[in-house]
């Protein structure tokens, strides 16, 4: 085994998740369908301020959501995809999240050359007394060293990022309950 595959796996066994949860004042499958159809995903899904445009959401384990998201003030579009490996309803979604090009190819992000190319998340839903308690799981895979550091190094902004979406979701939950 070459050094950098070795320095891979060594990687990727020692990463912790990133793991957060919150507690939606929704039944779960209205959360779900937040999740699952476009309109409806467009609405909340992202850093706050930014708007999401979807060109494709195949929910089904190969299926692809390959989306851009615009942010005030212009600049470039950023490219993102899901690459959907487990579709549960109304429990659980697996998919490998990436920053892609506009015909769905992996790249990085113009953010950081050393974040990883792929992230594998785990969302759960379920449901007690009318709301839903939201878990996401996310962990680099294939990732080196390096890039499972940068991930490391980064969970308080992961932290804000995903609270602000969360925000967006409950936000959008009560604008139709």
């Amino acid at each position: 085994m070459n050094q950098e595959k070795s320095t891979t796996a060594e990687a990727a066994a020692a990463v912790q998740p990133f793991v957060i949860t919150r507690t939606l004042n929704a039944p779960r499958d209205l959360v779900w369908k937040a999740w699952t159809e476009p309109e409806r995903l467009a609405q909340w899904w992202g850093p706050k301020g930014c708007t999401i445009k979807v060109h494709q959401l195949d929910l089904r384990p190969g299926g692809i959501f390959h989306y851009t998201m615009s942010f005030p003030g212009g600049g470039d579009d950023m490219w993102c995809r899901f690459a959907f490996r487990e579709v549960t309803p109304p429990q659980r979604i697996v998919w490998v999240n990436s920053f892609s090009d506009a015909e769905g190819g992996i790249t990085r992000p113009p953010f950081d050359d050393n974040w990883p190319l792929e992230i594998l998340n785990e969302v759960t839903l379920t449901e007690e007394n009318g709301k839903t308690q939201l878990t996401l799981h996310a962990t680099p895979i294939n990732a080196t060293a390096e890039e499972v550091q940068t991930f490391d190094t980064n969970r308080a902004s992961l932290n804000q990022g995903y609270s602000g979406t969360w925000d967006q979701l409950e936000e959008y939950l009560a604008s139709i309950a």
